[in-house]
Parts: structure tokens; sequence; C-alpha cells
């Protein structure tokens, strides 16, 4: 159930704050600078950045290891990001490298240079290689332009400036950036005391804005940045190599998650309807979405009214999907983590849904095949891809999503994976408590429907809350950023 895809969020926003250090640029050949990565002054970590300059072009790399711990289960994550540019921080060539050591052990590298007619041509390697070429678009930076943009606009109190910003963990590759330069501050950095510059950055990701707010000195280098993230706060700290190195203790955040019910919930899949209240967090905006089975609102008091009412499938709609909707023909497409195109996900999927040709018959049958297929579930598993599933036959609520989801688009029926909370009766040595889980959500006659192959048969019900959609990449994640740790459930109505 618990929902450990946040790695990536943070691994992203390490690599960030790497990025963002724009330093002061001199003719020394290689520069290196260490940081400790702390979450809620928890220490989880470290990273380096290295950079490293010579007459026709300047590299930069960021490296970044962190664990955390999930009951007990650590997991560790290194990934690595370099960037290769002119001295005038013109773009030339990438690699990035995720390292995801949990069970599955698994890598995924990218590589890609701009080519001579001015496009990115992309290399990802993980179980297969796969090459595409996509447009660069104007005004995109990647490290060594970021900083020569900031020493451009300077440090004066006031200057605001954006940047269109490389982004390879990404499928998007690029996020906008705005950046905001405030006053100058007294930070303590590990016990000393800095007069530095805040300058405030708001990386929109999937429309959602992730705030940091990064402390640099006068040659524009970033001591400390602070990123509220999930409920909790992520600080990176300039430090020396020996502390930076030093051993980590991998923060068990997994129980900041687990919300207490109001009250216990009673058969809740046989519930109806179940209406939750979500109070607000010190003020906090929630954005909850609403859907074909869960309806939104806001009351007198600020609480947010969220009900959930699982409906049925319309029986008599065939596959595959021959409409022509661009959302809905978006969520048969293959994607790095929902590999539908697979020759072995494919054989699968029919094999789940043998002659069936009903879309409410062929759901059912997936999640149900799935359930059964996936027979070691542990936490153990870092975030793995459909196919790194179908070989391992293991994981947790997001493996068992990402595996539905690539089946059923494999036989031509759209799905997309959904992050929420969902009511357990015991967890984690808790009773009657929310904890965060992954779903799949399958679009028969012209309505949404859940799965949830964990629970399967019929997995989806009235205890499910959803928090963002997406195709199952890790950025999905980030719709709950804002969300996730920002509320409590203070009261159930039940039908």
């Amino acid at each position: 159930m618990p929902k450990k895809s946040m790695i990536f969020l943070l691994t992203f926003l390490l690599l960030w704050a790497g990025i963002c250090a724009a330093q002061e640029q001199t003719k020394t050949e290689k520069e290196v600078e260490y940081f400790a990565i702390f979450l809620n002054n928890q220490k989880i970590g470290h990273s380096v950045h290295t950079r490293t300059a010579e007459p026709d072009k300047v590299t930069n790399t960021d490296q970044v290891s962190i664990s955390i711990s999930r009951l007990g289960v650590v997991i560790s994550i290194n990934a690595t990001e370099t960037t290769i540019e002119t001295p005038e921080g013109k773009p030339l060539a990438f690699e990035s490298v995720i390292e995801n050591l949990g069970l599955m052990n698994s890598k995924t590298q990218k590589t890609g240079k701009i080519n001579d007619q001015g496009n990115l041509e992309i290399t990802t390697i993980d179980r297969t290689t796969k090459k595409e070429t996509i447009d660069w678009p104007e005004g995109a930076l990647m490290s060594e332009g970021a900083e020569l943009l900031a020493k451009k606009k300077g440090l004066k109190e006031g200057v605001t400036y954006s940047i269109k910003l490389f982004t390879p963990d990404m499928s998007s590759l690029f996020a906008d950036v705005d950046v905001k330069v405030g006053p100058t501050k007294e930070i303590d950095l590990l016990g000393r005391v800095v007069s530095l510059t805040e300058v405030t950055t708001t990386t929109k990701l999937l429309n959602i804005p992730i705030v940091s707010t990064e402390y640099l000195d006068k040659e524009f280098d970033v001591q400390k940045s602070i990123t509220p993230l999930l409920g909790m706060n992520m600080e990176i700290v300039a430090c020396d190599k020996a502390f930076a190195l030093s051993e980590s203790d991998p923060a068990d955040f997994l129980d900041r998650f687990l919300l207490p019910s109001p009250s216990p919930i009673e058969n809740v899949k046989s519930a109806e309807s179940i209406t939750y209240h979500l109070t607000p967090l010190e003020k906090e905006k929630l954005d909850i979405p609403a859907s074909d089975q869960q309806t939104v609102r806001t009351d007198e008091t600020g609480n947010i009214l969220v009900t959930v009412k699982p409906i049925s499938p319309s029986t008599g709609v065939s596959i595959p999907y021959k409409g022509k909707d661009p959302k809905i023909l978006q969520a048969l497409e293959p994607t790095q983590f929902l590999q539908s195109d697979d020759e072995e996900i494919i054989a699968l999927a029919q094999k789940a849904v043998g002659e069936t040709t009903d879309a409410a018959q062929a759901a059912q049958k997936i999640e149900k095949f799935v359930y059964d297929y996936i027979d070691e579930k542990n936490l153990a598993v870092g975030y793995a891809t459909a196919v790194e599933v179908l070989e391992s036959r293991q994981g947790d609520c997001s493996e068992h999503a990402v595996f539905t989801a690539a089946m059923c688009r494999a036989v031509g029926l759209p799905a997309q994976v959904v992050s929420g909370m969902l009511y357990v009766d015991e967890f984690g040595g808790k009773n009657n408590v929310f904890g965060p889980h992954a779903w799949v959500q399958v679009y028969i006659g012209d309505k949404w429907i859940g799965l949830d192959a964990t629970r399967a048969p019929n997995g989806f019900s009235a205890g499910h809350i959803t928090l963002a959609v997406g195709s199952g990449n890790p950025e999905d994640f980030f719709g709950m950023a804002n969300t996730l740790g920002y509320f409590k459930i203070t009261k159930i109505e039940q039908k």
C-alpha cells in the first residue's frame, strides 16, 4: 500500500538544487562542492556538485545519494546528472543515470546531444534501448546557461526572471522556473551564521508549483535550500566533504502519512458512497481532483468535502477503444513505465482476457490476473516499470498499478494510474487509518472506472480518495506534492 514514489520527488528536487547553484565563473579547471541532505532535520543523504571548465566546454555534474526507510525497509537511490555546454552556456550534450537500489536493483540511463539541426537526440537504456529526436525549445537552458543568466540578472532585491530548464529525468524534459531575488538574511549553516541572499524559485511541473527558498553568497554559490514537500521540509546545506559523506539516518516518514480515521468504516467495500471532510492544515489551499467517481466541494468553514461513489461499468462496450478523444487516446499510449507495446506484456494481457471482447469483463479479468500474478507482496521495490514487474512478480501498490495499467492499454482499454489515500482496518501497527496508495482507472463507455489489483476482485471502493492522476511516470506524483501531508480527515459520512 505505501507510496514510495515520493523518493523520485526528492531525487528531482535534489538535482534541481544542484542545477540552481549559480557559481562564480573562474579559470579553475575543477570545482567541487559538497552538500548534506536533510528531511525534517534528519540526514538522509548527500549531494556532490562538480564543475569542470575547459577552453571549449563546461561540464557540470550533480551526484545525489539518498536513503529512505518505509516501515524498516530501506530504499536507496543514486542519481547522477551531467550537462555539457559551451562556456557561453549553449547546450551540447547530457547524461542522466538513476539507480534504484531496492530489490529490483534497477538502472535507467539517458544520454543525448544537440545535433547539427539544433534538435536533441536522446538514447534511453533500461531493459531495452530507445532512441528519439525532439525539438529543443527556443531559450531553454541547461546548468551552465542557467548559472550565467543568474549572474547576469544579479542579486538585487526585487529582481525577477524566468527560465525554461532542461530536466532529463522527467518525461516532459523541460520545466518552467520563476525566480525572485529577496533580501539578505542571517542564515544558520550547521552552526555557522552567514549573511546570504534569499532567492525563491517556483518550478512548475505538471502545472503544480514546487517552491524552494535558496540562500546564495556573494559568489552566487547556493549555501542552503529549503523545500516544503508533502508536509515536510527538505533542506540541502553546503558543508565539508567529511560531513556530507558521513553516515546517514534513513528517515522512515511513512508513519506521518498514515492519517487516523475519525471513526471506523464498517465493510468499506460494500459502502454505496462515503463523504470525507478534509480539513487543511495551516490554511493550506488544497487542490483535490474530481472524477466520475469522486465529487469535491468546499463548505462554509473551508473544509473540503470529498464524496466517493463507485459506479459500475457499462456493459456491451467492446475493446479495443475506437473513439477519437485525444485524452482517451493518450491513455492507450506506451510510456517509460507502462510499456504496453512490449511483446511479453501484450502476450500476458491477451492471456488474461482470453476470448473476452467486453471492456468491463476484460478489466475485471486483468485486475484479478495481476493480483494473482504478483505473488510476492513487499515494500522493498523502489519503483518498478511494468516490464520489471512482469519479470520479478513482486512489489506493492504501485507495481500492481503500473502492471495493471500497462496490460489494460495492451488490449486497447484506456487506463491511467491514480494516486491517493486508501482506508484500511490496520497497517503498520495502527488501526483504522488512511495511507498513501496507487490504483488504476479505465475508460469504459463514457466513464472512468476504478480498478485496484491489490484488493481484487472488485478492488476499488468508496475507501479510495483520489489525489492525482497520470500515466505511471514518477513525476505524476508531483500532483500530490502540495496535497499529501497538508490535511487531516475530521469527519466521515457513510451510506
